[in-house]
């Protein structure tokens, strides 16, 4: 049997505060091969905890624990900072919700997308600028040496959000973490930014963890879904099946998706007592 991609048991992301450490992520388990996987739940729910934690970006006092915390073999609790910033980026990357507080603003489009490649290459300067110019075609970025060119503020948020796929897919990782990466985007742009994704990820072989509040979207585009709630995984399922889920809140999340042929005077609201104490 191979090895799976990313191995998490028994992950646990903790915070103090007046009243004691509270723990934001509780006893998440789960492993990833070459394939997309899907969290999703509400706000606060320690999805994207849980996919910083991966990278090791939860910085103190906030503190990260696992009984096994392993990518490619490699245990990442063990990693030292340098050790890590060999790692991110390079077999990493990680898509953040909003490109107008990733991309470097004093840095045209084309030197950041290029930093990003020779952070963890040496090349040639004429093979970068190839490298560049490839990379914002395959993002369906029409006229890419005139975008290289532009600075974040004269694009427009689905081209930035392009442009941070480009930036986290040039070194070409082995697993991509997507934090919402359509959250900041009107939704006509939405579908074409995760074909976009969707497009690269299986070209290139890659794992893909696309956390997202959005069942429909994570249904649309994952193979396996992790539904989370206050920190823990409350169910796992096959993306095709997630409309038999069985766990009352997964229900809950499902019955408040508004329909085009919805006919409810008023959405349900989540009954929280069907699963406080499971």
């Amino acid at each position: 049997m191979n090895t799976p991609l990313l191995e998490v048991d028994n992950l646990r992301v903790t915070f103090p505060t007046p009243r004691g450490d509270i723990d934001v992520v509780r006893s998440v388990s789960f492993t990833l091969g070459r394939e997309r996987l899907g969290i999703v739940g509400e706000s606060g729910s320690g999805k994207s905890m849980t996919g910083r934690s991966i990278l090791k970006l939860i910085r103190a006092p906030g503190t990260v624990s696992a009984d096994r915390l392993a990518f490619d073999g490699i245990d990442l609790l063990a990693q030292s900072e340098k050790q890590m910033r060999a790692i991110r980026g390079a077999r990493i990357s990680m898509v953040m919700q909003d490109p107008k507080f990733s991309l470097n603003p004093v840095m045209t489009i084309g030197e950041q997308i290029a930093e990003a490649l020779l952070t963890h290459q040496r090349l040639p300067r004429r093979e970068v600028g190839q490298r560049v110019k490839a990379m914002l075609e395959s993002v369906r970025i029409d006229d890419p040496e005139r975008v290289a060119k532009l600075y974040p503020h004269e694009v427009s948020g689905g081209m930035g959000q392009r442009v941070m796929i480009a930036m986290m897919l040039i070194p070409e990782p082995d697993l991509l973490i997507a934090d919402e990466p359509t959250s900041a985007l009107d939704v006509s742009v939405q579908a074409q930014v995760l074909d976009i994704i969707d497009e690269l990820v299986k070209r290139k072989g890659m794992g893909l963890i696309f956390i997202s509040h959005d069942l429909n979207l994570v249904s649309s585009y994952c193979d396996r879904i992790l539904v989370m709630n206050t920190g823990r995984v409350v169910e796992e399922c096959e993306a095709g099946e997630l409309r038999n889920a069985t766990h009352p809140y997964t229900r809950g999340l499902l019955a408040a998706i508004p329909r085009l042929d919805e006919t409810r005077d008023e959405l349900p609201v989540l009954d929280r007592s069907a699963w406080a104490n499971s």
